[in-house]
């Protein structure tokens, strides 16, 4: 037998341990608490992602660039995030226009009425 078949994963073991950390992902924001908040969802979304990368996957057992290539395509999916939020996440600035649909849904909700006019 060769070595990579005599390891025997447990799925139904994995799966138990990913509903786990879902639950604990659904119940930690329940808090109120902002750090408990934060960790829950992105630490353990980052945990669950490897589980399943790893054991359901197979990235562990795939050639080697397979994993660079992944990890490379996960630094540029950060860097365009990190280039472009600034801006689109900014409430106003120089040059800066509001959506004409954000400000036609603003001045609707001010006068009582939904956007439509009804």
């Amino acid at each position: 037998m060769s070595e990579a078949h005599e390891h025997h994963t447990n799925y139904v073991k994995i799966w138990a341990i990913l509903v786990a950390l879902l639950c604990v992902s659904v119940i930690g924001p329940m808090f109120g608490i902002k750090v408990v908040t934060l960790l829950t969802a992105f630490g353990i979304a980052v945990v669950k992602a490897y589980m399943v990368a790893k054991n359901f996957m197979h990235v562990n057992l795939a050639p080697r660039y397979v994993t660079y290539l992944a990890v490379t395509c996960l630094v540029f999916m950060l860097l365009f995030f990190a280039g472009s939020a600034p801006d689109v996440m900014k409430a106003e600035g120089s040059n800066w226009q509001k959506p004409a649909w954000l400000a036609a849904k603003a001045n609707a909700a001010g006068h009582g009425e939904d956007v439509h006019g009804h």
